[in-house]
């Protein structure tokens, strides 16, 4: 009977033994399939799903506390970058640079991003950022993230003190006499115009087939996927535009009796003709 007993015992013991053994697998498991739903974008993994990576550059103009949480458990995500639309990248710096946020530019300094020429001028280097011109002649000219000058992130960085207010006025000095450095002039688009171009247009019968015409939070006429904000349309000639200083991208709109009746995308091998709805 003892022998029996232990038997039965032994076979208990190996069966829960097994069990539990199994558990932390089972949990495992279980993790990864939400993380499948969550985190994993079937069509890039192993790449860093597109949300993430968007989410981490849009955080990165304003809120610190949310982009810590991404960015302490992924410090790779420092040097994200997005495309706003027809090649308009930022890097998740870069956010930050151009709006003047010392505070997020340090931290994303810190978890190994990548700063560059705005970030430098953001916060008002003059030594590294003439050292870098004079290294690179016509530097200057460069525009950063949403068609922004390198003189207007001297100029926001001056506006939230990110730095030495006589080293930045220096720099701002030094790119004044440049001549070249405050980016490209736009026609200014007059309000009374501004309502014509606004509203839905379509290309095609799929729901995100389209684009929206709005003004965003500046009162800057925007163009995005249909129902969104999108980037800002800069006034080239009558009627025409391009996507945030894009310089291979026109937009231009058309009329039908003095009203606004569709409007043309070209870029490089592309055409496309979307009418107002």
């Amino acid at each position: 009977m003892d022998n029996s007993i232990s038997r039965r015992l032994a076979v208990k013991s190996t069966v829960f033994g097994a069990l539990f053994a199994s558990i932390p697998h089972i949990l495992y498991s279980k993790e990864i399939v939400n993380l499948n739903h969550t985190l994993i974008d079937n069509k890039r993994y192993p790449a860093i799903a597109e949300s993430v990576v968007s989410e981490v550059v849009g955080l990165s103009h304003f809120d610190l506390e949310k982009l810590k949480v991404l960015v302490n458990a992924r410090p790779e995500l420092a040097r994200a970058t997005w495309d706003w639309g027809f090649g308009d990248w930022e890097s998740a710096i870069g956010a930050a640079s151009h709006v003047g946020r010392k505070d997020i530019i340090d931290f994303l300094l810190s978890k190994g991003a990548r700063p560059d020429i705005f970030t430098f001028a953001t916060l008002g280097s003059f030594d590294t950022v003439r050292t870098m011109i004079e290294f690179v002649p016509g530097l200057q000219r460069t525009l950063g993230p949403h068609g922004i000058s390198l003189m207007q992130h001297v100029k926001n960085g001056i506006e939230a003190k990110t730095g030495s207010a006589t080293e930045a006025n220096k720099l701002l000095d030094y790119l004044l006499k440049l001549g070249d450095a405050d980016g490209i002039k736009y026609d200014v688009i007059a309000e009374s115009d501004k309502e014509q171009y606004l509203g839905d247009y379509k290309y095609g019968e799929g729901p995100t087939d389209g684009f929206t015409i709005r003004l965003n939070m500046r009162k800057l006429v925007s163009i995005g996927v249909i129902g969104k904000f999108g980037g800002t349309l800069l006034k080239t000639s009558e009627n025409k535009f391009t996507y945030n200083g894009a310089p291979s991208v026109e937009i231009t709109f058309q009329f039908d009796k003095e009203k606004v009746s569709s409007l043309t995308i070209k870029e490089p091998g592309l055409t496309l003709l979307a009418k107002k709805i």
